[in-house]
């Protein structure tokens, strides 16, 4: 069994500024808690690389069409090596314009955050893999209704 990380609340914090930047819509907000050159390889494998780049290409992401919002829950964080800590989610995702989560769009998300020094964490990689549970619609379900539980009453 892996312990909980040191960091824990710094390495958290860093996801739910990247899903705050994401749900406002501002490229400049989610490239903000990324390493010069980390990378986010996207729900469907898009990858963009370096902290400019992940702000130019989201900002292009954001004006060009309406994008789902992000309703997330971190499953873990703990230490894979002295300065390195690896983050696990899951997130659900809102179209635009709706109220309720599409199941069809669940995420996990895997984050490894580095401490640059003096205790400065910044995201190196978030991977973003589609979370459809095809052999277990059991687990699907328990998702969509956990991340429901998480959305403000309307």
């Amino acid at each position: 069994m892996t312990s909980a990380h040191p960091h824990d609340a710094q390495i958290r914090a860093l996801y739910a500024s990247f899903l705050d930047g994401w749900n406002r819509r501002s490229g400049a907000a989610v490239a903000a808690g990324f390493a010069d050159d980390g990378d986010i390889v996207g729900f469907d494998g898009t990858h963009h690389r370096g902290r400019l780049a992940i702000a130019a290409d989201l900002r292009q992401v954001f004006a060009s069409h309406p994008t789902q919002t992000y309703v997330g829950i971190v499953r873990s964080v703990r230490p894979i090596a002295p300065g390195v800590a690896l983050l696990m989610a899951h997130a659900g995702m809102i179209p635009p314009g709706g109220n309720d989560l599409d199941e069809r769009l669940h995420v996990a998300h895997t984050l490894v955050a580095v401490d640059e020094g003096n205790g400065r964490w910044r995201i190196t990689l978030l991977q973003a893999t589609p979370a459809r549970f095809h052999q277990h619609p059991e687990a699907r379900e328990a998702l969509t209704q956990e991340l429901r539980g998480l959305l403000a009453p309307s």
